[in-house]
């Protein structure tokens, strides 16, 4: 009888650390801190700094609780494997799927094009618009697909190179560029800028800064070939959310010194803008590589940790099972890698060169990333109450305290995840309808094709509940809530 295929593990703290760092240090992210910099052009630099603290708070929030869903029940499939067991498997299957795979349909483009744009205008490419997005796109899919190792290998050196730029551009900016001499207000130029000059809405900059600590939990799906995974995951997510604090901290603080209001928020890419003020000719070099490594590391990383999620969902019976196919020499989830790739390239292929447009559908969408937050803290106040005896390697602290603050701030910014009223409308429509496409799939999913009901709740996987079965006297918190 052949023996099932399964994960390698080859990857440590210092990979799991890169992995989280390559997500947050994007270009998208770059441009969006320095337009909520921007936006609280009117607010106090009090105001701004701490809520910049309550965005970083609210991060560590949700890091405490997938380090303990994680190491509770170590599955490549994530969040989908926490929630088919507390909620059942029509929750499980709206998270992941709109919290990740839709997201990131829309980011990794958004990244791809922004990268395609800053080689053309900076390095003066005379090649036809998406051939480096589509290029970079398709080298990566490939070295996921040829072994974790390379794929480790990658993630470390683009991220090593980004932790470098980000540094080395804010503390030249602080210690060594000469600072503007006078604060230039935003010019009544569009509806950004024209908002910003209104008022600073602080719950909008709460949004905008959020997108800085997003990406945590993708050191989760990585648990089946992470070594020493109990000790590794939740110290790789901390560690790498307090670089990535400092990191943009010092990057925003230096912004603030050498770039207008006006240019933060009119500016296409305000980071070359800032590039170029601290480094002068130079800066258009320099930010030509800091934005190749940026686009790397976030595509690599997306790659590799959302082909994770399939590839358990696959083997869950939540998805479709080609997913759950590992290649036979290299030992990776090939199939969920190609399919990422291959809806990434969907938008690149149907908007052409528009970032603007992807920008905005990145933002409407990512208030899904929120609700898979969301559902994330409501699994382990479930789980809590329904095994509240099973071993648990990791334990949240200050619980249910810090669930609930995480479930109210991550609605919060939800609700408010755009600093212009102008923006919100279409933001909120945009999200509204991905979750109802996702909600009615996976709902025909799970009553069609998996023949459960939606709210079912899966029993706690079987080498756990031998270990420490249910009390017999609990009764499961889902067991009448089917359809």
């Amino acid at each position: 009888m052949a023996t099932e295929q399964k994960l390698k593990r080859v990857l440590g703290m210092p990979t799991l650390v890169a992995i989280i760092i390559g997500i947050a240090i994007s270009q998208v992210a770059l441009v969006s801190l320095l337009q909520a910099i921007g936006y609280g052009g009117g607010a106090s630099q009090v105001t701004i700094i701490g809520t910049y603290a309550v965005a970083f708070a609210l991060a560590l929030t949700y890091v405490a609780t997938f380090a303990e869903l994680a190491l509770m029940m170590p599955s490549a499939g994530g969040l989908s494997a926490y929630t088919e067991v507390a909620l059942g498997h029509f929750p499980a299957l709206v998270a992941t799927f709109a919290g990740y795979v839709v997201v990131n349909m829309f980011g990794l483009p958004a990244e791809l094009l922004v990268i395609d744009n800053v080689m053309h205008e900076v390095l003066g490419f005379n090649i036809p618009t998406n051939v480096i997005a589509l290029g970079i796109l398709a080298s990566l899919t490939l070295l996921n697909i040829l072994g974790t190792d390379i794929f480790a290998l990658l993630q470390n050196l683009t991220t090593g190179m980004k932790v470098l730029a980000v540094l080395g551009t804010g503390l030249a900016a602080l210690l060594l560029a000469p600072a503007l001499p006078v604060a230039v207000p935003a010019v009544q130029g569009g509806v950004q800028v024209a908002a910003a000059a209104a008022s600073a809405d602080t719950s909008g900059l709460l949004a905008l800064f959020i997108w800085c600590f997003v990406g945590a939990e993708f050191a989760c799906p990585m648990i089946e070939e992470t070594v020493d995974a109990e000790r590794n995951i939740p110290r790789s997510m901390v560690v790498a959310l307090a670089l990535v604090a400092v990191l943009f901290g010092l990057y925003g603080l230096g912004a603030t010194r050498v770039l207008s209001q006006d240019t933060m928020l009119s500016s296409r890419f305000p980071h070359l803008d800032y590039a170029n003020a601290v480094f002068g000719r130079a800066g258009a070099i320099f930010l030509a590589l800091t934005a190749a490594a940026a686009t790397l590391g976030l595509v690599n990383a997306v790659l590799g940790g959302v082909s994770r999620m399939l590839y358990g969902m696959a083997k869950n019976g939540q998805a479709f099972p080609f997913l759950g196919k590992l290649h036979p020499k290299f030992g990776t989830p090939w199939a969920a890698i190609l399919f990422m790739s291959g809806i990434s390239a969907i938008p690149l292929l149907a908007l052409g060169n528009q970032p603007e447009t992807v920008t905005i559908l990145v933002v409407s969408a990512s208030t899904s990333w929120l609700l898979a937050y969301i559902v994330a803290h409501v699994d382990l106040i479930v789980l809590r109450r329904r095994y509240p005896d099973l071993a648990r390697p990791f334990r949240s602290p200050l619980f249910p305290l810090v669930q609930i603050v995480g479930i109210a701030g991550m609605g919060f910014a939800a609700i408010n995840n755009s600093p212009s009223p102008d923006l919100a409308q279409t933001v909120h429509l945009i999200a509204g309808c991905v979750l109802g496409i996702v909600g009615i799939a996976s709902a025909i999913w799970v009553r069609f094709f998996m023949k459960k009901r939606l709210f079912e709740a899966e029993p706690i996987p079987a080498p756990l509940s031998t270990a420490v079965p249910e009390p017999a006297d609990r009764p499961a918190l889902n067991d009448a809530a089917g359809i």
